[in-house]
């Protein structure tokens, strides 16, 4: 169990480290300023995740995620130019990383705090806070709030909420993971795809 969250955890640093960069690289940035933008989303949810718990900073125990988020940021460098439409690169990558963060946030959450409500809370912060850190850097109305990207905190919310879910069930473990992963994903890629969207307001 262990070894699989540090595994869902590096992929989740890789994705959002390389949406990241290619947000950097849209937005004409040089090395360093990709290097600097693939850090933000890879370990920007995580931090805050660890500070309201109140515990070590998980890139400061282990520089692991550090060396992930550098060699994402190297290949998207490298391998840009090849992408032939970086913004949908960049939705893939970035619902990905969502699913993955949104998972091990809560799982971690849950461990430390006891609470599904924090867990979920917590998730959710996981998931979708490097996102919002990287495209206020890039000057651009964060993913989770534009009217055109639909269910991006709701897919954090849904995952981390059947991880919390399967838990109570006594379902932890490998599957509680995956099934949560793959309900966050596939809300979000079902979004994208169908235009899916929560009812606003009548004004």
């Amino acid at each position: 169990m262990h070894d699989l969250l540090f595994y869902f955890d590096m992929a989740g640093v890789f994705v959002f480290a390389i949406s990241g960069a290619l947000a950097a690289v849209r937005k004409g940035m040089d090395l360093f300023g990709i290097i600097v933008l693939a850090l933000m989303p890879a370990v920007g949810g995580g931090t805050i995740r660890d500070l309201v718990l109140d515990q070590p900073v998980f890139w400061i125990v282990s520089t692991h995620s550090i060396w992930v988020a550098l060699i994402a940021a190297g290949l998207t460098f490298l391998f840009a130019r090849h992408l032939e439409s970086r913004m949908r690169w960049l939705i893939w990558a970035d619902a990905a990383g969502l699913a993955l963060f949104c998972v091990v946030g809560a799982e971690k959450a849950l461990v430390v705090s006891g609470s599904p409500m924090v867990a979920i809370m917590l998730g959710v912060t996981t998931g979708v806070a490097g996102g919002v850190i990287r495209d206020v850097i890039c000057n651009e109305i964060p993913l989770v709030m534009r009217v055109d990207e639909y269910f991006y905190a709701t897919a954090a919310f849904f995952g981390a909420g059947v991880y919390c879910l399967m838990d109570y069930l006594g379902y932890a473990g490998p599957i509680a993971l995956w099934a949560a992963i793959a309900t966050a994903f596939t809300t979000r890629a079902m979004a994208i795809l169908k235009g899916w969207r929560l009812p606003k307001a009548l004004r």
